[in-house]
């Protein structure tokens, strides 16, 4: 792998961006943002928070950042520090055919100003519930049928920005269900519109777990070059570690439901927070609040601790006393009570449903006796303590479920970059 401070220097624009995940993963490989385009604008603003974050450090002014997620100044006193050149990057639109040509518009500015003369990669994944196995576990009660949903044809939008920019690589990241979508109609849809306009693609099956990231998380990822460019699906670097899931949590304060913290407790950081640069020196601990919860649910938790430190057993919601059932349905989600598990390798996916309620990502500390926090779930993800979200709790926890895990995310973006240099190096 070739060091990314070398001559070369590659650029991307997100697509579909949600909360950075994918952006941020390739801006720690080196890669050098051009845009964002999201629609949800609490995510759209914790884009431009991160996008102000990188300024300030490429400008050795962390404290201004510092003071921000403490609280100690508005966010409108912080934006207004920041250069709109940073900001403006991050398009806060929904994607269709009526606002395509002003979203064009707007990054062909951006290109302008910045004498960007062409795109290198375009990463991003549309969202994916149209195409999810559960999504479709669930189609008979939407409004919309699951064959309708307007979503299982946003990757047309996509296939236009290739046409447009032409990147001489792009990243699709998707749920594993997308082969079987509507029998699997869309995903031959989706390789020949991404091969109409000029890409070989190859799509794999990645696991978060191989990157280093603690979490069991299956995607498709589909990678795309441009034809006779002589590039091809890279070989990623497996990241093996010795760690547990607990070890994220061992320097974080011990809360009961409803508390919070925003100091470290004082116990040590693990090697893998601290060599994993989950945590550095200079953060600020935030969004480390816990979710009040009734006293019935915190039974019901206390029981489903107890059942994993019995031998890794499980909760199943029909065996609970009467008196703590409230769901009449009893064939279903029978698991819907589970806890994250500590003392093993890696944990159950996270996922979006954390901002309905935390029973699915029980803390495995039975003296917490709660559900995660919304930076217990971004550490699980591999996100950065610095990185701050915006929006309200329900918010973060969609916009950190939905999200590529960081770490995963870089270690797509080396493997993109070893064959962009390699293309490079070959060319010269």
């Amino acid at each position: 792998m070739p060091n990314i401070d070398t001559q070369y220097s590659y650029n991307f624009i997100d697509l579909f961006a949600g909360a950075g995940g994918l952006s941020e993963g390739f801006l720690q490989a080196g890669f050098k943002p051009v845009a964002h385009v999201e629609m949800n604008r609490f995510a759209a603003k914790t884009l431009e928070t991160r996008s102000a974050y990188y300024y300030l450090k490429g400008t050795n002014n962390l404290s201004l950042y510092k003071n921000y997620v403490s609280g100690k100044i508005s966010r409108d006193d912080f934006m207004k520090q920041i250069p709109a050149s940073i900001t403006k990057t991050v398009i806060n639109e929904t994607m269709s055919d009526e606002t395509l040509p002003s979203i064009f518009k707007t990054i062909d500015g951006i290109m302008k100003i910045r004498g960007i003369t062409k795109i290198d990669v375009i990463v991003g994944g549309p969202p994916c519930q149209a195409y999810s196995l559960v999504g479709r576990a669930q189609s008979s009660r939407m409004e919309v049928p699951m064959e309708e949903d307007p979503r299982n044809y946003l990757y047309k939008l996509y296939a236009r920005f290739l046409k447009r920019y032409q990147p001489r690589m792009f990243v699709f990241e998707n749920v594993t269900g997308i082969e079987s979508a509507n029998g699997g109609a869309i995903w031959k849809n989706i390789q020949k519109y991404l091969k109409r306009v000029g890409y070989e693609i190859e799509c794999r099956e990645q696991n978060a777990y191989k990157f280093g990231v603690l979490q069991n998380r299956r995607r498709m990822i589909i990678v795309g070059w441009l034809k006779k460019s002589g590039l091809k699906y890279p070989e990623f670097l497996e990241i093996k570690t010795d760690a547990i899931v607990n070890d994220l949590f061992t320097d974080l304060p011990k809360l009961h439901p409803g508390e919070s913290a925003n100091e470290y407790a004082e116990s040590k950081a693990s090697s893998y927070i601290t060599e994993s640069r989950i945590r550095t020196k200079d953060d600020v601990l935030t969004h480390h609040i816990c979710r009040p919860n009734i006293d019935r649910d915190i039974k019901i938790y206390r029981r489903a601790v107890e059942l994993w430190n019995d031998g890794h057993k499980r909760l199943n919601y029909n065996d609970l006393p009467d008196e703590l059932k409230t769901h009449k349905n009893r064939h279903s989600f029978t698991d819907r009570f589970k806890v994250v598990e500590g003392d093993e390798a890696c944990c159950h996916t996270i996922l979006a449903h954390l901002s309905k309620d935390g029973h699915y990502f029980i803390h495995p500390d039975i003296e917490q006796n709660r559900s995660i926090t919304v930076r217990e779930a971004a550490r699980i993800q591999s996100f950065p303590d610095s990185y701050f979200f915006e929006g309200s709790r329900s918010s973060q926890f969609v916009q950190i479920g939905n999200a590529v895990p960081p770490m995963m995310a870089k270690g797509i973006a080396m493997g993109i970059f070893e064959q962009l240099y390699k293309g490079d190096s070959d060319g010269r």
